[in-house]
């Protein structure tokens, strides 16, 4: 099972998931509810996602969003943060000294399995994504 899914619920999406990789996601999604508890899980995006947001562009485009996405794809597990970090570039890419073993792009921390990657780093970008808040917020 690769990255999006229509699976109905978080529980749903996990079991889907072949083993070694459903246990690692799992994990990773009790991390974030144990860390972020006040985001509120939705599917609606076909993929594990906590705290929706509505955003608008300048250009009037507008859509919804999650800050916290989690997606199992066919090479690794994708672990999304949509915040900025506080010199205004992307919070994700300010911890790939932090996180050294995972892939990490704009707002996306790419990584092959859960225990590759400091799991305390983890919970500081999650919370340092908490405090900014959603984007344009």
């Amino acid at each position: 099972m690769q990255g999006k899914q229509d699976a109905a619920t978080h529980e749903e999406y996990i079991e889907r998931l072949d083993e070694p990789r459903r246990g690692d996601v799992r994990a990773l999604h009790e991390l974030i509810r144990r860390t972020l508890p006040e985001l509120e899980p939705t599917m609606r995006f076909g993929m594990l996602g906590y705290g929706q947001y509505h955003y608008r562009y300048p250009s009037g485009r507008e859509g919804d969003w999650v800050l916290v996405a989690v997606a199992s794809n066919k090479n690794y597990i994708s672990l999304y943060v949509t915040a900025e970090a506080p010199d205004g570039g992307y919070l994700a890419e300010s911890y790939k000294d932090r996180l050294p073993k995972a892939s990490i792009g704009k707002s996306c921390v790419r990584f092959k399995r859960l225990g590759d990657v400091d799991r305390e780093a983890l919970e500081r970008l999650l919370r340092d994504a908490a405090r900014a808040g959603f984007p344009g917020s």
